[in-house]
């Protein structure tokens, strides 16, 4: 490990990096995941910023552009000099092993490919050249790290990973680059001196996710509501225009993808696909399962599957915190006054906003759940669940289903203190138990599980209803 910044969040990521270099054999890695995640500072930290040869591509360049781009970026960076442009991609990688062969001292040599979708313009020879200097050279060697990266996580799966040419199965490491859990953001806001409390920590992450190059941008000495509003809101805000950049740097027919992102942020239970095109117009097909799979590939939506394990009944929910966030204030109130937000914080609309958004933080943090209650051994199923029985509606935004024949049946609430089952909830309940049996005919037992920020006040209520509790701490684990 080169950079004590490190030291939070990519423990996994950087163990396989260093089995990588310490390789008998080339290795070709490919690194994708959402963009801003920190795909590319973890590659130049981990190396200490020291390349036998790296190159980024440019984005809406076409191929010749492409190709200045590499021949100016080898000439600064090889001994050799090239003095015609390159004609096409054979060519560039050419000179490419011709710069890496002159280099003998021992040890891995590292390329770096950054943004390699890029590269792959219409009707170019990228593809088949990058084929070419893998197949052709660098597996006839023992010495060769040839690590690409790139935001268009489909385009990664789709053409490189998947590839059914002669790049199939040639990717020897993959490594999907996750946004930080509430324990790794906690530790890198810690990192910077920020004294914030967990339930602080906890709004900022509702805006914001677990997004590195969002939490960087957090300032000490501000609560979270003062940070998303000078990030967010204020006119030189960091992320006020982020939405704008953040499909059109990763889709092609960008705004396809916006639609169906704003059709699932209507419905923060989720929405199936028939739903989903009910809604957004959208026409069914293998383009809509194309951008499904794309939108969830790259981290911005998560599907579910229902208690039915029916595919056809499978959940699907905006998962992207910040594109939540957009749609529910940004998107509409982006130009509103100085301290919108500030204003806005105690607001019933910010409240029911914090409800949902908590839902969503615990379906992402299930393993954290389930250590918390004591069941992280017993293979477990987790779904979502919504049904009618009679003239009774029920929804379970996280059901876990148990091999000891247990289910837990959580309810996630979101509150500045502890949170109070009164006779009102406990009918609501009681509802929903009764409809979830009488609908599934589950012989299991029902324990039902409260997950909240700082616990259930003990009442009648809460006694005879609740048999496991979860608060906002073992999110943290």
């Amino acid at each position: 490990m080169k950079s004590k910044r490190l030291v939070y969040g990519r423990q996994r990521e950087i163990s396989k990096l260093e089995e990588i270099v310490k390789s008998e054999k080339s290795e070709f890695v490919a690194v994708y995941g959402r963009r801003r995640v920190g795909k590319t500072f973890l590659i130049k930290e981990y190396f200490d910023y020291t390349f036998d040869f790296h190159i980024t591509g440019l984005a809406n360049a076409d191929t010749g552009q492409q190709l200045f781009n590499f021949d100016t970026t080898i000439n600064t960076q090889s001994n050799l000099v090239f003095n015609e442009s390159s004609e096409n991609w054979l060519i560039a990688f050419k000179r490419l092993i011709e710069h890496l062969e002159l280099k003998k001292e021992a040890g891995k040599k590292i390329i770096f490919i950054d943004e390699l979708p890029w590269f792959d313009t219409r009707s170019s020879d990228f593809m088949m050249a990058l084929e070419h200097f893998w197949n052709g050279w660098a597996t006839n060697r023992r010495d060769i790290v040839l690590i690409v990266c790139g935001s268009a996580a489909s385009w990664m799966i789709n053409e490189l990973i998947n590839n059914a040419g002669g790049l199939h199965n040639r990717v020897t490491q993959k490594m999907k680059i996750q946004a930080f859990t509430l324990k790794e953001a906690e530790e890198m806001l810690k990192a910077k001196n920020e004294a914030f409390d967990r339930y602080q920590i906890l709004q900022l992450y509702m805006a914001l996710g677990g997004i590195p190059y969002y939490l960087e941008a957090v300032r000490p000495g501000l609560s979270a509501t003062q940070n998303i509003q000078e990030l967010c809101f204020d006119k030189s805000g960091l992320l006020r225009n982020e939405f704008g950049n953040l499909y059109r740097s990763l889709f092609k027919k960008h705004e396809l993808y916006e639609q169906l992102v704003e059709t699932l942020s209507t419905k923060t239970i989720g929405l199936n696909r028939r739903e989903i095109i009910a809604i957004s117009k959208m026409k069914s097909g293998g383009t809509l399962t194309k951008i499904l799979s794309d939108l969830e590939e790259s981290g911005f939506i998560r599907s579910y599957p229902s208690y039915s394990g029916n595919q056809k009944d499978l959940i699907y929910r905006l998962s992207d915190y910040y594109t939540f966030f957009y749609f529910k204030f940004l998107k509409k109130n982006g130009a509103q006054s100085e301290n919108f937000w500030i204003n806005m914080a105690d607001s019933p609309e910010v409240k029911a906003w914090q409800g949902f958004t908590f839902e969503q933080i615990c379906l992402d943090h299930v393993s954290q759940i389930k250590v918390a209650l004591g069941i992280s051994g017993i293979q477990t199923y987790e779904a979502s669940w919504r049904g009618k029985s009679d003239d009774r509606s029920a929804q379970v935004d996280l059901l876990i289903d148990r091999k000891d024949q247990v289910i837990n049946l959580c309810e996630c609430k979101f509150s500045l203190g502890n949170y109070t089952i009164n006779k009102e909830n406990s009918e609501k309940i009681k509802s929903k138990i009764t409809t979830f049996k009488d609908v599934t005919k589950t012989k299991k037992a029902i324990f039902f599980t409260m997950i909240t920020t700082y616990g259930v006040n003990r009442n009648n209520y809460s006694d005879v209803l609740v048999q496991n509790e979860v608060t906002m701490d073992a999110l943290f684990a």
